[in-house]
């Protein structure tokens, strides 16, 4: 990270992978042959992937190729759809990955009151309002201890727990300034405004938390517009408590005979659902409280409920449980433990464009929580930056958000930025006398983690695709250097008139820039196999795409 602590240069890559002796990284060179090793060696490697829970060479870590990559924005960042990098003088210099910290915004705290802490934000269109759903925290009185070193024992309130949590709303026109409507759609709630969104007006007992509003195939709509999942929680409400699944036709009137619970699990933590349009399922990323803290059964030992968990399912509408279960698949490693952050609170996940993108929230029991970025293609396997990155940084000692961060991956595009919106708190975990505020960070579109080509030149060559057909369309920074595109076969031969000195050169700063070859037109090789080799020489590389009938950046 810079002086600024916006840009950090990541020089290994999170995960290492091997199968023994001089056979590494086998994730990005594929299972060809095993050099110098025998067949035992061979059937070793593939015992290794299925202990990996890879599965098949074509699994989360090389795709099949010719990748056909469509109109979806091509992140580089992973090397999924990267075969090589290397820096022209190789001996000293190199491509690196450069983390790109969002900023925070000047009007921070755009929100406060309620104690908001878990929170989804959606648009609508381009030009709609914006619409926040948002775990609203309402102090109740009442005392209780735990033991500091523990998870909470199962006869003691946990200190930092006393508050009921309703779902609750906000609109804003521009990403900045939020209004909380008097929306009365519960009369037995005393808060001014009233703005609490899910409830039932017969079961006051029932409180509900972390909101997230779902992107699924129009199928499983049900012919609402709208979705959201949520849980349900109090006492007395046995037959509600759970995760569900909720309709609205204008996202602020939800249908309660619509109302189905996925899971009867506690997983008191942002819960979220993806759909992986891949594998044609449902994701669910909870905590595997069946198990751990399951109170009221023969338990030994409460063991660790605060970890990353998955469940999925082929269907939306249903409960899971009957056909899967939450498998735990992130624990704290050895760079979290030498810091004690020892657990993870929660990893908040979405699905874009190929990746799943988690807002991983390492804790430190029993004060401290902050968001980093994880990653995965198969939505099992995660990385994380080996430096371990904050992806909105805490705020100066005594600032509104300067002990706990929740970071939501429900950005908004806005122009050339993503908001992403967060909620700080200035209290640690373990006292209720804290206030948490909601906050707004920007960062480029796309724009988290770059591959940067350092001062002598450096090359990104892409595994074989099928060109789409249109224009090469590139997310890139090369105001302080330049940038260069060759076309070649799969065997690295240049395509006559798409090599660099066909190609115009860009010296710019552009999210959507049309590449150029004077004389040729990328759209000729539509249908055709072919690579990418991408010349950086002091500028940096987001993502590529292909589009059709965009106007070229100059």
């Amino acid at each position: 990270m810079d002086a600024n602590g916006r840009e950090a240069e990541i020089t290994s890559y999170g995960r290492f992978e091997a199968c023994s002796g001089s056979c590494q990284n086998f994730r990005g060179r594929g299972l060809r042959t095993c050099l110098g090793h025998g067949t035992f060696s061979k059937f070793l490697c593939i015992g290794l992937l299925i202990l990996l829970g890879i599965g098949s060479l074509h699994g989360a870590g090389i795709p099949e190729e010719p990748v056909a990559i469509g109109l979806e924005p091509q992140f580089v960042f992973d090397r999924y759809i990267v075969d090589n990098h290397w820096a022209i003088k190789y001996k000293r210099e190199a491509v690196r990955r450069i983390f790109h910290q969002p900023e925070k915004h000047p009007a921070n705290p755009v929100m406060t009151g309620d104690k908001p802490s878990y929170l989804w934000v959606v648009r609508d269109g381009d030009a709609g309002p914006f619409r926040m759903y948002y775990q609203a925290n309402y102090p109740v009185s009442g005392e209780g201890i735990a033991d500091e070193n523990q998870e909470v024992l199962p006869d003691a309130k946990m200190k930092g727990r006393k508050f009921q949590t309703r779902i609750a709303y906000a609109e804003s026109k521009d990403g900045v300034h939020w209004e909380k409507p008097d929306l009365n759609l519960f009369p037995w709630h005393r808060g001014t405004p009233n703005n609490v969104l899910i409830g039932r007006l017969d079961r006051p007992e029932m409180e509900s938390c972390a909101p997230c509003l779902l992107e699924v195939p129009e199928k499983d709509r049900r012919g609402w517009r709208y979705l959201m999942m949520y849980r349900a929680k109090g006492r007395g409400i046995g037959d509600l408590n759970g995760i569900r699944v909720i309709g609205s036709r204008d996202g602020i009137h939800w249908d309660v005979a619509s109302d189905t619970r996925i899971a009867q699990l506690h997983s008191d933590h942002p819960n979220t659902v993806c759909w992986d349009p891949t594998r044609a399922e449902y994701v669910l990323y909870c905590r595997a409280k069946h198990i751990y803290r399951a109170w009221g059964e023969d338990m030994l030992d409460t063991g660790a409920s605060r970890r990353i968990a998955r469940m999925h399912s082929r269907t939306l509408w249903t409960d899971w449980m009957e056909d899967s279960e939450p498998q735990t698949i992130l624990i704290p490693d050895e760079a979290d433990n030498e810091t004690n952050f020892n657990f993870f609170y929660g990893m908040p996940t979405r699905y874009y464009s190929g990746i799943y993108w988690g807002f991983l929230e390492p804790f430190r029991m029993n004060d401290f929580i902050y968001t980093e970025l994880a990653w995965s293609r198969d939505g099992i396997q995660f990385d994380r930056l080996p430096g371990r990155p904050k992806l909105i940084e805490y705020g100066p000692e005594g600032s509104w958000d300067d002990e706990m961060i929740f970071g939501s991956p429900s950005w908004v595009e806005v122009g050339d930025k993503w908001y992403l919106y967060y909620t700080g708190w200035d209290g640690p975990h373990g006292t209720p006398d804290r206030n948490g505020a909601v906050g707004l960070a920007t960062v480029r579109k796309e724009g988290i983690i770059s591959l940067r080509g350092p001062r002598g030149g450096g090359v990104v060559a892409t595994r074989t695709i099928v060109w789409p057909g249109g224009d090469l369309v590139l997310n890139a920074d090369a105001s302080e250097g330049e940038l260069k595109v060759r076309v070649s076969d799969a065997r690295r031969k240049p395509i006559e008139g798409f090599d660099y000195p066909d190609c115009v050169p860009f010296s710019g700063d552009s999210v959507s820039h049309s590449v150029n070859w004077r004389g040729k037109e990328l759209d000729s090789l539509k249908g055709e196999v072919i690579r990418l080799e991408i010349f950086l020489r002091d500028a940096d590389l987001y993502t590529f795409r292909a589009g059709a009938g965009l106007l070229r950046s100059r």
